[in-house]
């Protein structure tokens, strides 16, 4: 080896190890953190506040309304009446009864009419936006259908109130309009926008090659739909239609403005009823702070938080799950 190179390999050598020197290149690379560098920084620590911030304000939420009704479920709850009773009379001055049962089925029957209504409706919108159309034909009813999703809730309640309640007077020979099925028609319309976005994006997460193959067997357009694409997208579709659920369970004012509120156990779809979410809006600002009613009204609100919550949770895992297997 020539001693030039061994002199030179030295003198790297005491370079690297002398901490003086060290201590400049470090220096040298702080020197070279431009703007770019401290921007994308700021912008990370943003991004990741800003997703601790929503599970911050999920488990905040959960805490405030538990803190509100804890005291009722543990000193005056009896979960055979509050599940099993009819009889909702928190205001009773000789003997108050906080029997949710009726509103419990109230709340299910309505969100399972509206989930008849949408299903149908979303998916047939979705099977259109992502099979049929092309261009801006299909940019043009996704912007529809995300617009329809904007339209605020008491619009909706006022459509039930005005246009809903007298057709279904006039078409079923009613002496009411405000029911069961005014109420699952407003909320089918109110969560057919979510339902058709997740069902559109699963149908189009199924690989090309599926249909393709399906095609080369000499399959229709519609077996190809039915028998290829649905299957391969049913997990997604499944995720779509819970999220569906989640929307018209939690819903309010719609609700209470199309549904009659009253407290009832309902026969038919013409037949009045009071949701949970009705009650708590209707009653929260009259009830007393820190009374039997005002804790019962946040015992509901529990109930509400948990239910959409695991039905929220579940539709994320079903949507996770399909996204892995993709």
């Amino acid at each position: 080896m020539p001693p030039e190179a061994t002199a030179s390999g030295a003198a790297a050598s005491r370079a690297v190890s002398s901490p003086s020197l060290g201590r400049e290149a470090r220096h040298g690379d702080l020197h070279r953190r431009d703007f770019q560098w401290y921007a994308d920084k700021g912008i990370t620590a943003f991004v990741f506040l800003g997703g601790v911030s929503a599970i911050v304000f999920i488990l905040g939420i959960f805490a405030f309304i538990t803190k509100e009704g804890v005291g009722f479920i543990f000193e005056t709850l009896d979960l055979r009446e509050f599940f099993g009773s009819m009889a909702w009379r928190p205001t009773s001055l000789n003997n108050p009864t906080y029997g949710a049962f009726a509103l419990i089925v109230g709340t299910a029957s309505v969100t399972g009419l509206a989930m008849v209504v949408s299903v149908p409706f979303s998916l047939g919108a979705a099977v259109f936006i992502g099979e049929f159309a092309t261009g801006r034909v299909r940019e043009a009813l996704k912007i529809l259908v995300e617009l329809l999703a904007a339209i605020p809730s008491v619009v909706w309640g006022f459509i039930g109130l005005s246009i809903i309640s007298p057709l279904i007077i006039d078409v079923f020979d009613q002496s009411i309009g405000l029911n069961v099925l005014n109420a699952g028609i407003i909320l089918g319309l109110m969560a057919a926008p979510i339902m058709t976005t997740i069902a559109e994006d699963a149908l189009k997460a199924v690989p090309d090659s599926y249909r393709e193959a399906a095609e080369a067997m000499g399959a229709t357009r519609w077996q190809i739909i039915v028998k290829v694409v649905f299957p391969a997208a049913k997990n997604g579709l499944l995720g779509a239609v819970l999220l569906g659920v989640g929307r018209g369970f939690g819903e309010t004012m719609a609700v209470l403005m199309a549904t009659g509120h009253s407290i009832n156990i309902p026969n038919s779809v013409f037949d009045s009823v009071r949701a949970l979410t009705a009650t708590i809006a209707a009653e929260l600002g009259e009830a007393p702070n820190g009374s039997d009613h005002y804790g019962a009204l946040f015992t509901l609100g529990i109930l509400l938080f948990v239910v959409t919550f695991l039905i929220n949770l579940t539709a994320d895992l079903v949507v996770r799950g399909v996204k892995k297997k993709a």
